[in-house]
């Protein structure tokens, strides 16, 4: 089990791929500054917020899937708005292509755990139920 969010490798993910949102995002245009560029630099940190408050949240099983469910519709809104910057030509074709494939790794592993933690509560044994141990033992993305 690890000891923090940062130890996720969901998180750890998450992390990189805002940073290179933020880096990327410097070079749009100065007209997008309230607009394209602060919502792709806000949903993708907002995707590393919900997972880290998730974590903090995973004894509680209904708060637990709800951040997991809203850092996974970030990380689609993120998605989105790569489409648009690379549509008005504000990124290259590589540089989306591995972006939007990560954030589609990153919203996979999301959507990964809240449907361990169903199975987990239906065959539930343990008097405490922790969403995240079950959803550890199951994925490979932590």
């Amino acid at each position: 089990m690890t000891g923090s969010f940062r130890d996720l490798k969901v998180y750890q993910s998450a992390f990189e791929a805002a940073r290179a949102i933020f880096h990327l995002s410097k070079k749009f245009p100065k007209e997008e500054t309230y607009s394209l560029t602060d919502q792709i630099r806000r949903s993708s940190r907002s995707v590393c917020a919900n997972i880290g408050e998730g974590y903090r949240k995973r004894i509680y099983p209904k708060h637990f899937t709800s951040k997991m469910t809203d850092a996974d519709g970030e990380a689609t809104e993120t998605s989105i708005w790569l489409d648009f910057a690379l549509d008005c030509g504000y990124i290259e074709k590589q540089s989306y292509d591995l972006l939007f494939a990560k954030y589609e790794e990153i919203a996979g592993c999301l959507m990964l755990w809240p449907t361990a933690q169903k199975s987990s509560l239906r065959n539930q044994s343990l008097k405490h139920f922790t969403a995240f141990q079950d959803c550890y033992r199951h994925c490979n993305c932590y």
